[in-house]
């Protein structure tokens, strides 16, 4: 089937294909974000990522008891799409040479990564409820909330200082 490790005839067997991919993903996800406190200048959007570091690892967490309830153990497949917006955000990240404006890519970078994970665990709150999953629904509607509210503060944070720190350091 090209892009599955397996046909998928259910789906049922689609939902579980997503969720690998996003156990691969969140486990992504917690490798870059290390990098990403690094590199980010200003206290607030290195706090920010530190807060979505501890989140993320809650959600992996969070993950391995929607597989053990769905009788499985966690298993990651291989993300593209993730690995694909990691790469991009670093290649990104090393061509800005202003600090002001590396912290407006960092946060550029973080939301792609929000908008995927939203788009996915949407996804996956759909397919659980309509299986009859409602307590895997729960769950992973739990980790969608989170990142709506971590998409919604890094808006903010971009709007209100970030990218107007990066508008003024290349004005």
């Amino acid at each position: 089937m090209g892009l599955f490790t397996k046909d998928i005839a259910t789906l049922d067997d689609l939902y579980v294909h997503q969720l690998q991919d996003v156990y691969y993903a969140e486990n992504q996800i917690t490798k870059a974000l290390p990098k990403m406190i690094a590199k980010a200048t200003s206290a607030q959007l290195k706090s920010s990522f530190e807060t979505h570091l501890t989140e993320t690892e809650n959600q992996i967490e969070r993950l391995k008891r929607v597989f053990e309830m769905h009788g499985l153990s966690p298993k990651a497949v291989t993300c593209a799409a993730m690995d694909g917006i990691i790469k991009e955000a670093n290649e990104i990240s090393s061509e800005v040479s202003d600090k002001q404006v590396l912290d407006a890519a960092l946060i550029a970078a973080a939301q792609a990564v929000e908008h995927y994970e939203i788009a996915r665990y949407g996804t996956l709150v759909a397919w659980a409820t309509q299986l009859g999953r409602e307590n895997e629904a729960e769950l992973l509607s739990e980790t969608l909330d989170e990142e709506y509210a971590t998409d919604k503060k890094l808006t903010e944070l971009a709007e209100r200082k970030i990218n107007v720190n990066a508008e003024m350091a290349t004005s």
